[in-house]
């Protein structure tokens, strides 16, 4: 059973989603997964920048490239929840729903995702 301070935060979120328009407890799990995937992305390719420099190689297979830095959570997550939204919606999801090839078991399983968070007050939430 969840008592307390975390009990209160998930309170607090399932609250926020109801509110924003999702009250489908499935679509809630699913789109905080996806958010929290896309951190844990950014999460990966950190430690695998971080493994870089210190053995003084390159990233073996890279998450991001250069040019989609902006699409790494920490790189939008504090900006204007307008941009952060458009940027989620526009870039960062279908960038997501293609990691590994089009052939690959994620972007199958990707296919038919859909990013449902409807307002930036809720993303930033």
């Amino acid at each position: 059973m969840i008592t307390g301070e975390l009990r209160h935060k998930v309170d607090a979120v399932w609250d926020a989603f109801a509110t924003g328009g999702i009250s489908n407890p499935l679509q809630v799990i699913e789109q905080i997964t996806y958010l929290l995937f896309i951190k844990g992305l950014d999460e990966r390719h950190t430690a695998a920048e971080a493994l870089s420099r210190i053995n003084g190689q390159p990233i073996e297979r890279p998450i991001f490239s250069i040019e989609q830095n902006d699409l790494r959570w920490n790189r939008f997550k504090d900006k204007d929840p307008g941009v952060m939204f458009e940027t989620i919606q526009t870039r960062v999801f279908p960038f997501i729903k293609t990691l590994g090839g089009e052939n690959s078991n994620l972007a199958r399983h990707m296919k038919d995702a859909l990013f449902m968070i409807p307002t930036p007050a809720l993303l930033q939430k």
